[in-house]
């Protein structure tokens, strides 16, 4: 599957939403906590990468190797469950209010769905 450019332009278009949408949970509700979740699905894509790269793919026993993948997984998904809860955690707390935590997760969960795809779309096929 070849990425062209239209499906560049449109996975910048979701990512730019998503910024605006934290950025401005922040902005307009004057409490920059928010912005944290910015920062964990921006982290969130890394322990799987490192995780995957320091598994074997040239071993023939796949059970080999799969402890470390599972754990970036684990961390992986830690991270993102972290960016959806860390908001609704501030506004059980009484630090962020409701809309900024809604605007905050859903801004989250574009700009992590965005560098899932971005991956995704220009992933390069290992040839034998």
């Amino acid at each position: 599957m070849a990425a062209g450019l239209k499906t560049i332009i449109a996975l910048s278009f979701v990512l730019a939403i998503g910024f605006l949408l934290v950025i401005l949970s922040s902005a307009l509700f004057h409490s920059y906590l928010t912005l944290l979740v910015v920062a964990t699905y921006v982290v969130a894509p890394l322990p799987n990468w490192i995780c995957g790269r320091c598994a074997n793919p040239d071993d023939f026993m796949e059970s080999a190797g799969s402890a470390v993948v599972d754990f970036g997984k684990f961390c992986t998904g830690f991270l993102v469950v972290m960016g959806v809860a860390l908001p609704a955690l501030l506004a059980h707390c009484g630090l962020i209010q409701v809309p900024a935590m809604a605007m905050s997760i859903i801004g989250g969960l574009l700009i992590y769905g965005t560098i899932i795809s971005f991956t995704m779309f220009f992933q390069e096929d290992q040839e034998f």
